[in-house]
């Protein structure tokens, strides 16, 4: 199993889905995506798992609203890759599969 966590320093959901993984010994890598981000690739990996990238928008940000506005699917794509605070965290992988947002019964399928 290789968990990677994608989250924010300030972020609860975030700090809840790292306690979750170390109280089952589950060992994980921490990602802070304000500072590191997500390359294509994984975000890529990451909307394959979801079905889409509309879940990882978070609804609450400020700026997500410019989203809206731009013209197509990759334009979208790429704000979100160049502006990680408009991602919704945590975004939990594990290998080819992913979840959005503090999710442990699935998390509890994967161990």
């Amino acid at each position: 199993m290789n968990i990677q966590i994608f989250g924010k320093n300030k972020c609860f959901d975030t700090k809840k889905a790292e306690r979750w993984f170390k109280e089952r010994g589950i060992r994980f890598q921490s990602v802070n995506l304000i500072e590191y981000g997500m390359s294509r690739g994984e975000f890529d990996s990451v909307r394959r798992a979801l079905g889409g990238f509309e879940l990882l928008i978070d609804s609450k940000a400020k700026e997500a609203i410019e989203l809206r506005y731009l013209a197509d699917e990759q334009a979208q794509i790429d704000c979100l890759l160049e502006n990680p605070k408009l991602l919704r965290t945590p975004i939990v992988r594990n290998g080819k599969q992913a979840t959005v947002g503090y999710c442990p019964d699935i998390w509890a399928t994967w161990v």
